[in-house]
């Protein structure tokens, strides 16, 4: 009993079992030397443990009692807890057999404001949102079928919505988008989402781009068939911006925010766009295509010029864009790179830290662009095997002219076993970033 003691102390958390009852203390380090974003990720992660304790003993209710701690601490914890506790069950013919047990989660401490529980529940049921539409199979979740789970989900809570179909897009000329889309048996949405009150503090929105592929076969440039297997994640960033104007909503953050979300497949058949096509795309520029595979960067063109009429102050583009990013850093954080957004990528880059949602920040030097330039069109789709997240994100800023921001999450969108509270599957990676950076954008506007 002692050793297992002191292994949970060594972990973050202690377990008392009183029979009819269990006693778990979260344990913050005393480590003066732990950064206090690293101190909340640690009682995050004991939130995660203590999570899996309380289903094991079949445990529906827990309280969660404050001591000394400060009010973040507390919600750090509540928030481990909950997105630990997340399943997605909707494909088993028995859900209930697999349901874990806790269902309630509260507080009995004076030290958490109502705002406070608000923002966590908010938070948190986006980030649940959000990872139950990346871990939907394609064959239930196809870009018309996005579409209206965007509709259905963000209507009610007030945010606008507008899907564009096929005949629109076309009208539009948005070849990127069109272009992937000519292999698939689908047709492809153009989905944008507003959220704009009255009392909008920002004279100019802040936009959210997040690519929408809702499987991903590489295309005629086929990805081997071990990387296919979890490609219906390649909307997460389509998932993330949604996820993020429900919580600007649901938080009633006095922010005029768009978001667009272009989607299709990428798939084979007899019309399937080929490596040395050359495409025109939504603003006019010509792109001959390499590798089909590098397709997410072809939609978000098209939205990322789409942006342009909106003159926005900040666009932020969310995107599992390249293998390259996921082999630099691995699952543990994001790459980013921005133009002209210095001090909101600063603010963003603070808000990764607080929630653990870091960001890697990569140049964005002019010689990568060269590494760009087609023989035949005004741009080619890859840049080569070198550096392939900076080329993918110099593709986009030619059409871009305005402050832009471009995370990278190939490699934490989607993990292949669990992490502590982010579990196996779709992460729901971005939505708690968003979340924290536009509260804190609201309360800076305010301020100004």
């Amino acid at each position: 009993v002692r050793r297992k003691l002191e292994h949970n102390h060594h972990n973050g958390w202690i377990e008392i079992n009183r029979f009819d009852y269990s006693i778990f203390f979260a344990i913050a380090t005393s480590d003066e030397t732990v950064s206090p974003d690293i101190r909340l990720e640690k009682i995050r992660q004991s939130g995660a443990h203590i999570c899996h304790r309380l289903n094991q003993h079949r445990i529906a209710e827990a309280t969660i009692v404050g001591f000394d701690h400060k009010e973040e601490e507390l919600i750090a914890l509540a928030e481990g807890i909950v997105l630990a506790n997340y399943q997605f069950l909707n494909h088993f013919s028995a859900p209930e057999k697999k349901k874990n047990s806790l269902e309630t989660l509260s507080f009995a401490s004076n030290l958490v404001t109502g705002a406070a529980l608000k923002k966590l529940e908010v938070i948190t049921q986006a980030v649940c949102w959000a990872r139950h539409l990346v871990n939907e199979p394609f064959n239930a979740l196809n870009a018309e079928t996005l579409a209206q789970r965007f509709s259905d989900a963000l209507q009610p809570c007030g945010v606008m919505v507008e899907v564009m179909h096929k005949n629109r897009i076309e009208a539009l000329k948005m070849g990127g988008l069109l272009a992937v889309n000519r292999g698939s048996v689908d047709p492809p949405t153009f989905t944008v989402m507003e959220w704009k009150p009255e009392d909008a503090l920002n004279e100019k929105p802040i936009i959210l781009v997040g690519k929408g592929v809702v499987y991903d076969t590489g295309g005629m440039s086929l990805k081997p068939s071990n990387a296919m297997e979890t490609m219906k994640c390649d909307m997460a960033g389509s998932a993330a911006v949604a996820a993020a104007m429900q919580v600007a909503a649901l938080l009633n953050l006095k922010l005029h925010l768009i978001a667009l979300a272009p989607a299709t497949d990428n798939r084979v058949n007899g019309n399937a766009y080929v490596p040395g096509d050359v495409i025109t795309m939504f603003d006019g520029t010509t792109v001959e295509v390499l590798n089909t595979d590098a397709e997410g960067r072809l939609i978000l063109a098209d939205a990322l010029s789409y942006a342009k009429k909106y003159d926005p102050m900040l666009v932020i583009n969310i995107a599992t864009l390249t293998g390259s990013a996921s082999r630099a850093i691995g699952t543990h954080g994001i790459a980013a790179m921005q133009v002209k957004a210095q001090s909101d990528f600063e603010a963003l880059k603070v808000s990764g830290n607080k929630v653990c949602e870091r960001l890697v920040e990569f140049p964005m030097w002019d010689e990568y662009r060269e590494m760009l330039k087609s023989n035949i069109a005004d741009l080619k789709n890859i840049g080569g095997p070198e550096a392939g997240m900076i080329t993918a994100a110099k593709f986009l800023e030619h059409f871009t002219d305005y402050p832009f921001i471009h995370l990278d999450i190939a490699g934490p969108a989607f993990l292949d076993k669990t992490d502590s509270y982010r579990g196996k599957g779709g992460t729901g990676i971005c939505v708690r970033l968003l979340g924290d950076f536009l509260v804190k954008m609201a309360s800076v506007q305010h301020q100004n």
